[in-house]
């Protein structure tokens, strides 16, 4: 969709026409799926926090202040969402063991040579909800662990914590995918 078109259809929301939020609902749903994904539990879930995301865009639209992309304003609501329904349902058990330096050893290079996007979205999906869940605001998002602690009410050590525990799970994940292939170009 062109900028233009994107803008029109915009406004048109603004007015609470309906074809037009049913429009826009369908151009940005795929993408806003993904995000939602990333942090629900399962499929439900996700089809679940997309549901209200779009019923908070379209409420809120008029704070929409037009600087920044449209895109980027739904995305950060989506995100938000999740993470309400994570409060909401806290169904996250966080371990909070303490944090050795051997957790932060990164994954060799080799490793990764074997995957591509999907895999590795697929191994990250994988992942316990929680350990899934500081993983994707922390390496995707970009948040720092005291925004992250904050955001899902457990402390910074916590959030350290469950990071490190899913870095270290899909190094393992990766470990094996590598020795399978490995074992495959044998034959």
């Amino acid at each position: 969709m062109e900028p233009i078109q994107l803008h029109k259809l915009w406004i048109d929301c603004l007015a609470n026409d309906r074809k037009a939020q049913s429009e826009l609902y369908r151009y940005f749903a795929s993408k806003m799926y993904a995000v939602c994904l990333r942090y629900a539990e399962n499929s439900e879930a996700a089809q679940d926090i997309l549901q209200n995301g779009f019923i908070k865009v379209f409420g809120r639209a008029k704070d929409f202040s037009g600087t920044g992309s449209l895109e980027g304003w739904i995305r950060r609501i989506m995100l938000n969402t999740a993470i309400e329904h994570y409060r909401k349902n806290k169904n996250l058990i966080f371990q909070t063991d303490s944090i050795s330096d051997r957790d932060f050893e990164s994954t060799s290079s080799s490793s990764l040579q074997y995957l591509n996007y999907k895999d590795l979205l697929a191994l990250v999906q994988e992942l316990p909800l929680g350990y899934r869940t500081i993983f994707n605001l922390y390496a995707i998002e970009g948040y720092n662990h005291k925004e992250i602690a904050e955001m899902l009410d457990i402390s910074e050590g916590n959030s350290k914590s469950q990071l490190s525990r899913a870095r270290q799970s899909l190094k393992e994940r990766i470990m094996k995918l590598e020795e399978i292939t490995d074992e495959r170009s044998r034959f």
